[in-house]
């Protein structure tokens, strides 16, 4: 990417997220406390972090591989199933990747 495109594309999604940020602002108060509105809202996040997660561990470019990322996502989910704060289930998940690639 040249200067000026970069600088250009960065000038762009700077005023994307303004815009959106306040568009989200400008939502009346009685549009945010329909029920169905506020479910959204509460769901939309765990969506967005089970995609980022699935993504960042079944994905390399435009394949779906199982590797060691696998192995560190199940035992952060072994970790969470025992009730383990998020600092350790953080730790056990990169111990788990790391040691296994390491093998």
């Amino acid at each position: 990417m040249t200067g000026l495109v970069g600088w250009a594309t960065i000038l762009s999604c700077a005023l994307l997220c303004y815009a959106t940020k306040f568009a989200g602002l400008s939502v009346p108060r009685a549009v945010l406390e329909r029920p169905s509105v506020r479910r959204a809202a509460e769901l939309l996040p765990v969506a967005l972090l089970a995609a980022l997660i699935a993504v960042g561990t079944f994905a390399a470019g435009r394949e779906v591989v199982l590797d060691t990322r696998v192995a560190g996502l199940a035992a952060a989910v072994v970790a969470l199933l025992r009730r383990a704060p998020f600092l350790v289930v953080v730790v056990v998940a990169a111990a788990t990747t790391a040691l296994l690639r390491l093998v």
